[in-house]
C-alpha cells in the first residue's frame, strides 16, 4: 500500500492527516489516554515533549555559513513576515477582546489566532516552489525560516502588542532547544545531517498528539471562518512580502508570494502559548481549528498564485529589452 504517497498528495498532509486522526480519537474516545496509560498516553498527551525534540532538530539544520545573497533574501522574508504579523496583532489588540470574539460569525477570532497564522512560513512548500519557479538563491532562502518555528516569535509579538506578558525564563525555555541544536549542527556536519533527518519524521507524531486535544465539532463550527482566515493570511502577508522581495531582496516578487503561507507547525502554537500563559487556555480548541484550516487553505492557494505570478513576470519583457526595441 502506498499510504505515504496518498498522504503526500494532500497539502500539508503529513501534518494534517495525523492531526485529524487524533481529533477523531478525542471526539469519539476522549478518555483513551487514561484508559491505555503508559506509552500510549505519552504519545497522546506528549505534544510539548515531541515538539521540544523537533525544535532541537530544526535548529541543527540551519547552517551559519551561507552566502550574503541567501541571508539577505531569507532575512528579508522572515523580518517582513514577522513585522506584518506584529502590525496585525497590534491593530487587533485594540479592537478584539483578550479572550477573542465570542459571538457571531467571527467567533473564535483572536489576536492569538491572527499572530499564530501569519508569522510562520511553510518552509518546505516555499523551497519546493522556488526550485520550480525561482533561482538557487531563492530556493536556499528558507535557511532562516526555521527561526519562525515554535512559539517564540508569537510570544514576542503578543508581548510587544500588549496582549500578554511572559516571564523572561519562558522566552529562554522556548528557544533553548533550538539554539542547542543550532550550535551542535554547526559544530559537526555529521550531527547536522543526523538530526536533520529526524525533522520530517517527527511531524506526524506531534500533529497526532496535538489533534488529540481537538474536538471535531469545533472544526465544523469554524470551517468557513478558517477558510477566510487562510485567504486573509495570503493577502495580508503576501502584498508586503512581494514588495520586500522586489525592492530589498532583488527578486521579482515570486519568492514573496511563495512565503505567504502558514506553516503546519503553526497549528501547535496556540496550545504551546497556553501552556506558558493559562490566560489563553479557553482559546486553544477554536484557535487550533482555525489555524489548522488556514494551513490547508494557504497550502492550496499559495502554489496556484505563485505559479500564475511567475508565469506573468517571466512573460513580461525586461526594461533592457524594452529600451533596445525602441
Amino acid at each position: 500500500m502506498k499510504i505515504k504517497q496518498h498522504i503526500d498528495r494532500i497539502p500539508g498532509g503529513m501534518m494534517l492527516v495525523p492531526l485529524f486522526i487524533g481529533a477523531l480519537i478525542n471526539t469519539f474516545y476522549p478518555h483513551a489516554a487514561d484508559y491505555y496509560g503508559s506509552f500510549t498516553k505519552g504519545l497522546i498527551t506528549g505534544t510539548v515533549s515531541i515538539l521540544g525534540v523537533w525544535f532541537f532538530c530544526m535548529g541543527a539544520t540551519i547552517q551559519l555559513r551561507a552566502s550574503g545573497t541567501v541571508l539577505r533574501k531569507s532575512g528579508t522574508l522572515v523580518v517582513v513576515k514577522t513585522l506584518t504579523a506584529w502590525v496585525v496583532a497590534l491593530i487587533a489588540s485594540h479592537y478584539i477582546p483578550l479572550q477573542g470574539i465570542e459571538r457571531g460569525f467571527f467567533t473564535g477570532i483572536s489576536t492569538l489566532v491572527l499572530a499564530a497564522s501569519m508569522n510562520m512560513t511553510n518552509g518546505g512548500l516555499y523551497a519546493s516552489l522556488m526550485q520550480q519557479y525561482g533561482s538557487k538563491e531563492d530556493s536556499a532562502a528558507f535557511v532562516l525560516m526555521s527561526i519562525e518555528s515554535g512559539p517564540l516569535l508569537t510570544m514576542i509579538i503578543l508581548g510587544s502588542a500588549g496582549v500578554a506578558s511572559f516571564e523572561p525564563r519562558l522566552f529562554v525555555g522556548a528557544v533553548l532547544p533550538f539554539i542547542l541544536g543550532f550550535i551542535l549542527g554547526n559544530l559537526d556536519e555529521d550531527l547536522r545531517e543526523y538530526f536533520g533527518r529526524a525533522v520530517p519524521a517527527l511531524i506526524p507524531f506531534f500533529a497526532f498528539s496535538l489533534g488529540c486535544a481537538i474536538d471535531l465539532s469545533v472544526i465544523r463550527q469554524t470551517g468557513l471562518l478558517g477558510i477566510l482566515l487562510g485567504v486573509g493570511v495570503v493577502v495580508v502577508t503576501g502584498i508586503p512580502l512581494i514588495l520586500a522581495d522586489k525592492f530589498i531582496g532583488g527578486g521579482d516578487g515570486t519568492a514573496g508570494i511563495a512565503a505567504s503561507s502558514s506553516a503546519g507547525a503553526a497549528a501547535a502554537t496556540p496550545y504551546l502559548i497556553a501552556e506558558m500563559n493559562p490566560i489563553f487556555k479557553s482559546q486553544v480548541a477554536s484557535a487550533t481549528a482555525l489555524v489548522a484550516t488556514a494551513v490547508i487553505v494557504t497550502s492550496i492557494l499559495v502554489p496556484i498564485i505563485t505559479a500564475l505570478w511567475a508565469r506573468r513576470v517571466k512573460t513580461q519583457p525586461s526594461p533592457a529589452a524594452e529600451s533596445y526595441s525602441k
